[in-house]
């Protein structure tokens, strides 16, 4: 099974909102998101969607938009982006989820041997001192990423890999420590995707959080093809 990531889908048929307006590599997105992942991606490959999948406001409407990422080749674990005003309770989301997609919420999947948890995280401190708010929301994140972290541990077993999803990235520059990096570094997964950030370059990118590789996915850094990032041989 190979594993592969995107994030920041922007999806938009039941309510439009042309991506045009961050820039034109946007135009026809969803039809070279579709393109590519079926160049790249097998039925037997597991994909990791961090956050932003659509624009909607209502759970029905984001299934629609979803519809046709369900019906792409391969196993897909949602996480919630800061857009994804539609994500509801666990319960109901599962419930509402197609065959072969699962989501992240406060807990973790395990997909043949590979163990997926994270978080949406939330803006860290770098350049740009936090105000009380978002320290409050940070805090509530890493409390959240840890709870992933202990679910991920009950379902781990020995040799399966282990993969951490955040939407937001896990620091900022300067890249001083932050409650999430203390999370992952206590955690030590075998690596982190993240996406949000839009027209930055990967190799201008956060890289790794104390050696620990992270993965830029943003749908349009990536030029719209999911990102390998690696092959369990199985």
């Amino acid at each position: 099974m190979r594993v592969f990531a995107i994030a920041d889908l922007h999806l938009a048929y039941v309510t439009p909102k042309p991506m045009t307006v961050f820039g034109p590599q946007w135009a026809g997105h969803p039809e070279a998101i579709y393109e590519r992942w079926q160049e790249a991606v097998r039925p037997g490959d597991l994909v990791l969607l961090p956050g932003d999948l659509s624009w909607a406001m209502r759970l029905p409407d984001a299934m629609t938009d979803l519809a046709g990422i369900a019906e792409l080749p391969g196993t897909k674990v949602l996480l919630r982006g800061n857009h994804d005003y539609w994500w509801p309770t666990p319960s109901k989301l599962r419930a509402a989820l197609p065959p072969g997609m699962l989501a992240v919420h406060n807990d973790a999947v395990r997909v043949e041997n590979v163990v997926v948890c994270g978080t949406r995280g939330w803006n860290t401190p770098g350049y740009v001192p936090l105000g009380d708010e978002d320290e409050r929301l940070l805090s509530r994140e890493a409390q959240r990423l840890s709870l992933s972290v202990a679910a991920a541990e009950r379902l781990r077993q020995p040799g399966d890999h282990f993969l951490m999803m955040l939407h937001y990235p896990p620091a900022s520059a300067p890249y001083p420590p932050n409650p999430l990096t203390e999370v992952i570094e206590a955690a030590r997964p075998d690596l982190i995707v993240y996406g949000h950030l839009h027209g930055v370059p990967v190799e201008k990118s956060m890289r790794h959080v104390s050696g620990i590789p992270a993965h830029l996915v943003a749908a349009d850094g990536l030029k719209f093809t999911p990102k390998l990032l690696l092959d369990t041989g199985d």
